[in-house]
Order: C-alpha cells, then sequence, then structure tokens
C-alpha cells in the first residue's frame, strides 16, 4: 500500500511539474497564431488629432502585414482603448489591456501623464512599453528594462534650438515663456541648462495654464524685459496665440522656439499666417505630400483612401512605430517571449523610417532610440528644416 502511495504521489509531482513547466513558457499576449498589441490614446478628447492618427497609421500597417500572413505565423491583434486625456481614464484602460486583454506589449499610449500612472503596474505584469506618444524624458528615465522610447525628448529638442539661434543670431537675452505643469517644467529645465553651459542667465520668465486664451500679460512682461529669444514649454493653442500676440503687439525683433510639443501642421497652418517665423526642435521629419519620396506618397494615398482625410504628424509617429514593431517581431524569432522580444529591440542598430527621420540605435543600457534634433521654422505655412542636418547642444 505505501509503495503504491509513493508512486501515485510522484506521479502526481511529475505531471504538476509539466503543468507547472507548461504554464512558466506560456507567454501572456502570444498564441501560436497572434501577437496582442495595447495602446491607451485619446480618441475623443483634447489630443484627439493625435490619437486618432497615430492608431489609425499603426492599424493600417498591421492590417497589411496580417493580409501578407503576419510575422512567423502569427496575426497582430491591435486593441486601442480610448481615456479622453483623462490620466483615471488611463489608468482603467491601461488595466482593461493589462488584466484582461493579456496585451504583450503596449505601444504608442499617449501622454505623459497617463504613461506615468500606468507604469508600475504595467511592468508588473511584464508589459514593455515601446514608442509612447510623448517626448518626455520620464518615458526613458530612469532606466527600466521594458521601459522604450523612440525620439528624441523635449528637453533636447528645447536645448539644441536654444543653442542654433545663440549662435546662428546672435542672440543674447534668453528667457522662457512655458506651462505651468510638469511638461512645461521639464522645457524649463532644459532652459536653464542650457543658459548655464553657455554662460548665460535667463533674464525673465512667464507661465500659463493650459488651457490659457490671453497671453497680453506675459509677452508685455518679456518684452518689457528686453528678452531677445523665448523658449517656449508650449503645445498647439498656447504656441500660436502668445507667437501671434508678440506680432501683433509689433513685437519683431525676437526669436521664439518651441519644440515637438508645438510640431504640428495645425501650428504651422494658423489662420492668416500667425506663426510665421516661428521655431521649432523636433525629433522626426515632418513630410508634405506634393515633396513626398515615392514610397511616402504611396504610403500618404494609401491612408487617404482608407480614412478620407490626410495624414498628419501623428500618423507618421504612427507608421515609424509599427514599422519598428514588426521589425522587432521579425528578429525575436517563431518562439516569442518578451525577453526574445526586449533583446531584439535592443539589438537594433541604424534603424530609419521612410520619412528619412533620425536613425535608431537601442542597446542593453540605452532605450532611447536617438538623441537628434532636426531644426525646423514655419515658412508660407509649413515646417521648413533650415539646419544642415540634425543638431546638437
Amino acid at each position: 500500500m505505501r509503495t503504491r502511495i509513493m508512486a501515485a504521489t510522484a506521479a502526481f509531482a511529475m505531471v504538476a511539474g509539466l503543468a507547472g513547466v507548461a504554464e512558466a513558457q506560456s507567454v501572456r499576449g502570444v498564441t501560436k497564431s497572434e501577437v496582442v498589441i495595447g495602446q491607451h490614446t485619446d480618441l475623443s478628447g483634447p489630443a484627439a488629432s493625435y490619437g486618432v492618427h497615430v492608431s489609425n497609421a499603426m492599424r493600417l500597417y498591421f492590417d497589411k502585414i496580417n493580409a501578407d500572413g503576419g510575422i512567423h505565423g502569427r496575426k497582430i491583434r491591435f486593441i486601442v482603448e480610448d481615456h479622453q486625456y483623462q490620466v483615471p481614464r488611463a489608468v482603467q484602460a491601461a488595466n482593461k489591456l493589462i488584466n484582461r486583454d493579456k496585451i504583450f506589449l503596449m505601444a504608442g499610449a499617449l501622454g505623459t501623464p497617463m504613461n506615468n500612472a500606468v507604469f508600475e503596474e504595467q511592468f508588473k505584469a511584464n508589459v514593455p512599453n515601446l514608442g509612447p506618444l510623448t517626448a518626455a524624458r520620464s518615458m526613458s528615465e530612469p532606466f527600466h528594462p521594458l521601459k522604450f522610447a523612440t525620439y528624441s525628448t523635449y528637453y533636447d529638442h528645447s536645448r539644441a534650438g536654444i543653442k542654433y539661434l545663440v549662435a546662428k543670431n546672435n542672440r543674447k537675452k534668453l528667457c522662457a515663456l512655458y506651462q505651468d505643469t510638469d511638461f512645461g517644467k521639464e522645457v524649463f529645465d532644459a532652459v536653464k541648462d542650457q543658459a548655464k553651459a553657455m554662460n548665460m542667465q535667463v533674464v525673465e520668465t512667464a507661465t500659463n495654464t493650459p488651457i490659457a486664451t490671453d497671453f497680453t500679460a506675459q509677452i508685455a512682461k518679456l518684452r518689457g524685459a528686453g528678452c531677445d529669444l523665448v523658449a517656449m514649454g508650449a503645445i498647439v493653442r498656447d504656441a500660436i496665440v502668445p507667437y501671434a500676440t508678440a506680432r501683433k503687439m509689433g513685437w519683431t525683433d525676437v526669436d521664439f522656439v518651441s519644440q515637438s510639443a508645438s510640431f504640428d501642421q495645425i501650428v504651422a497652418s494658423a489662420p492668416g499666417g500667425a506663426t510665421e517665423g516661428l521655431y521649432v526642435g523636433a525629433g522626426t521629419v515632418m513630410p508634405y505630400r506634393d515633396t513626398a519620396s515615392p514610397q511616402v506618397a504611396a504610403w500618404w494615398d494609401s491612408y487617404k483612401a482608407k480614412y478620407n482625410t490626410d495624414p498628419n504628424i501623428g500618423s507618421v509617429y504612427g507608421y515609424g512605430l509599427a514599422d519598428l514593431i514588426v521589425n522587432v517581431l521579425d528578429r525575436a524569432g517563431k518562439d516569442l517571449t518578451t525577453e526574445k522580444f526586449v533583446k531584439g529591440l535592443e539589438s537594433l542598430s541604424g534603424y530609419r523610417d521612410i520619412f528619412g527621420g533620425p536613425v535608431l540605435t537601442f542597446g542593453p543600457n540605452k532605450h532611447l532610440g536617438t538623441n537628434e534634433v532636426l531644426f525646423y521654422q514655419i515658412q508660407k505655412g509649413r515646417f521648413v528644416q533650415i539646419a544642415d542636418g540634425p543638431i546638437k547642444y
């Protein structure tokens, strides 16, 4: 009897052990036929012009890959949740993606505070975060094995733009106009650090709320201080309105420079040429259909045919991110795991999107693809790259 009990116990232990191995070898969000990718973004709130176009461009790309048979036999299931640019909704959306949908990867999630709010739970579930739609330093700093950002940061854009204009336009009185938010303070950190690096002083500062519509007082304050270079911690409206206010007040002997949060066709094409002459540092290329390469033109036309609208800068980010994901999934191989995906991404070197943006290179200790900054000025309603290649600080 004792022998039979011991044999049964051993058999049970072996079965349980095999079950445990099988369970350990399973990978969340991955089956033989599909890999699940998630995104929390703004589809109906104040940043929907970004969120909708990013997700549309990614879906268009993934649909083409799926139609061609997928990657190593797996099709990509792309699940997008609307957070309306609200942190509580982002947390709710991310929880659904992580815990119910069991996503393998979070990609293109929109908003600095939204990403920051869900990182802890996301990383506990071993879900990598790739290419968030924000250029905040917190997307790649401090270092985390599952945290990957693609393009250069607001901090990079601001410092490089200031350095360029001080040298090229002989600017001497540096000032700052920025949102009184974490985003705005990150830009102001760049202003202070670049001023220190060039042995300059920040002559004057002014702040605004994200929803401000009147900048008369701020512009008067900066003009009264004699500023000849104003670095902006602005997004879209709070880039257009203060710049237009300065010009209406006749203040023209001053440069205004913003960063990639203002790198939007809406800013360049403001009515009446209100933003003509504004400088912007950014992390990627702004394409236009009439000057596009044949490959970009074909993508542009397919996007417009699918969604009945022209692509915007969000579409550019979305295409580049989807292409990067597919590249890394291919590198990771048929036996896909999170570890293999991360190693595949960390082995990626010299990647460049079809738009001719900066080269992206990752490594085991390098989870930001590039620090390169492209520099633009708005001319005749378009972003025109004015520096000869990327600029640095």
